[in-house]
């Protein structure tokens, strides 16, 4: 199974790291996150590795994985604002997936301007 670091897993905006907990590329079918599922669960089930905290962890992982990318609406979320979108989902709804989103996007120029102005970015500078 590839190695997938906290800070990937946690902040992902490349939508890859689920599917790489279930050794899957970015468009598999519903039919292929399933199967990769069983397989991986089967094969990491802490009853089947009594007393190995990695593999306790990896089923952990490839559970969260197979919550995410097995609901569609979940997965849509997941693939287009990363793993941020799904905390969000879980805690506000996906209203407020589409709120924070559409809130960051108009804020960032903002943010932008603010800075280059603060640094004198973009005046003519005397020569």
């Amino acid at each position: 199974m590839a190695h997938v670091d906290e800070a990937a897993r946690q902040l992902s905006k490349s939508g890859s790291t689920l599917y790489a907990v279930l050794e899957l590329k970015k468009g598999a079918s519903p039919e292929d996150v399933k199967k990769a599922y069983r397989r991986l669960a089967l094969k990491y089930h802490p009853d089947k590795n009594p007393g190995d905290a990695q593999a306790a962890e990896i089923f952990k992982e490839i559970n969260t994985a197979h919550a995410v990318l097995s609901d569609p609406k979940k997965r849509k979320i997941y693939d287009r604002h990363g793993s941020l979108g799904i905390y969000i989902y879980d805690h506000f709804g996906e209203e407020g997936v589409t709120y924070y989103f559409t809130m960051n996007s108009y804020a960032e120029p903002v943010r932008v301007t603010s800075a280059a102005q603060a640094t004198g970015l973009g005046e003519e500078r005397s020569k």
